[in-house]
């Protein structure tokens, strides 16, 4: 099998963020959400990967390269418009001449894998399988409507939904869903809408499977959810200090603390990590928080937090809490203060609280 992996959105829910990196290569728990998506495809076994791509095109480039570090093959694909998943796979035809294949959304997180989803489906003899978990708000992701195990239907996004069955971000397809492609008209969204696609393959009688995930899955697409997703990858660490912690400092629970990272008269809660090159200093730091590379934070407090490379929070009184902190932004002591603070910030930002 192939893997097809979707990252050219726009990221519209996760701006300023976004306006200035793809949504895909924000990291949880310091690693980039898309190279979760790859080590599970390269897991299951899958070595050749095409990676739909669009704007952020040069960056997801730089920050993958040819799949050499992960053993796969990557192939770069352009969609100049993200009109939909369907027409990602209309894009996709040449890479994936007519072989079976693994779609997996880049901003999607699964915490069990797919090798047993593609195992199940190569063994099944299905057209195509999906896979399906129960949401509280189905009227915002694809729902299906099932008869016992038999997938009857399936909606984009209804106002109505017929079930609180949301497709998660992993589809896996025969040559079929080519044809089914090909028949496809937009939808009032203006996409070629994936669900159609497999809708389309339900009433001309092909086999339709459906497993529904017992793990935790996340759609990172909103703040929420991409903290939620931290928290859930954060608590799967184990403690492993490489970096230079002083006897001033306490280390409680499951705590990363990577090369080149200095730790100084602070006290860290896990699970959280710090990045490579990282100054903690007279601080502290609560659990599920991930400190990227280059940081330098001191006399501060912060949990429950991302904070992306070269980040720098300085003297600041109030606990920064539930945030996503951009690159090279710099927060800093100023005599006004708020009494909260609640931070989604882009790039090169300079905040003074």
């Amino acid at each position: 099998m192939k893997g097809l992996i979707l990252s050219g959105g726009k990221g519209t829910r996760l701006r300023p963020i976004t306006h200035t990196s793809a949504k895909q290569l924000i990291p949880v728990a310091n690693k980039p959400i898309l190279f979760y998506g790859i080590e599970a495809m390269r897991f299951a076994g899958i070595l050749e990967i095409g990676i739909i791509v669009g704007q952020t095109r040069n960056e997801i480039v730089e920050a993958v390269g040819s799949g050499e570090r992960w053993g796969v093959q990557i192939t770069y694909i352009d969609q100049p418009e993200p009109l939909g998943l369907a027409h990602a796979v209309k894009t996709a035809c040449a890479f994936l001449k007519g072989d079976p294949f693994v779609m997996y959304l880049g901003d999607n997180l699964l915490k069990c894998g797919i090798s047993h989803f593609v195992e199940e489906f190569q063994k099944s003899g299905a057209h195509a399988q999906i896979l399906l978990a129960k949401v509280p708000n189905p009227q915002d992701f694809g729902v299906a409507q099932l008869s016992g195990d038999q997938v009857v239907r399936l909606v984009e996004k209804p106002k109505h939904p017929p079930s609180d069955l949301a497709l998660v971000g992993v589809y896996m397809f025969d040559s079929h869903i080519f044809k089914a492609v090909e028949k496809l008209k937009p939808s009032a969204r203006g996409e070629l809408e994936i669900t159609d696609a497999i809708q389309w393959l339900i009433d001309q009688g092909f086999e339709v499977s459906s497993h529904q995930v017992t793990g935790w899955w996340k759609d990172t697409g909103k703040r929420e959810d991409l903290l939620e997703a931290n928290r859930l990858a954060c608590d799967a660490l184990e403690t492993h200090i490489d970096g230079d912690v002083d006897s001033e400092s306490s280390i409680y629970f499951k705590v990363v603390i990577e090369k080149g990272a200095v730790v100084r008269r602070s006290k860290i809660r896990g699970p959280a990590i710090i990045g490579k090159d990282t100054l903690i200093e007279d601080a502290f730091i609560g659990p599920f928080t991930a400190i990227a590379d280059q940081c330098d934070i001191r006399e501060c407090e912060i949990e429950d937090s991302i904070l992306l490379d070269h980040t720098v929070i300085n003297q600041i009184a109030q606990r920064i809490s539930g945030s996503v902190i951009g690159r090279h932004v710099r927060i800093s002591h100023s005599k006004e203060r708020p009494a909260a603070i609640s931070l989604l910030l882009g790039e090169n930002c300079h905040i003074d609280l």
